[in-house]
């Protein structure tokens, strides 16, 4: 088994191309602050799950890493009440992918 079999990596990374397509649409004046943030931390979501899987053997490593990961979705569903304050997703999209990031939180820990 590999990292990519996890369902929480699974669901990450498709979490995390949601974001991404839908933060294209962003303005312009965001793309280095809630777009770059949005996209950073959905991204690091999986990124701290497949280094945690490396480290599992080590439990306080990999604890440490999953907790990362968990730290990242809470700030990824943090950009994303940003993004609904600013008008930039609407209702519908915020209630789309919120139920998802709490999902992958729930997985990971």
């Amino acid at each position: 088994m590999k990292f990519q079999d996890l369902l929480a990596y699974k669901k990450g990374f498709d979490l995390a191309m949601k974001i991404f397509n839908i933060s294209k649409s962003f303005p312009k004046e965001e793309t280095y602050s809630l777009t770059d943030q949005i996209r950073r931390s959905s991204r690091s979501v999986c990124a701290n799950m497949a280094e945690a899987y490396k480290k599992r053997l080590y439990q306080k490593l990999f604890i440490s890493k999953l907790t990362d990961s968990d730290a990242e979705n809470s700030e990824t569903q943090t950009w994303l009440e940003f993004a609904l304050a600013c008008e930039y997703i609407n209702q519908e999209t915020f209630e789309e992918l919120t139920p998802d990031s709490i999902e992958i939180g729930k997985l990971t820990i």
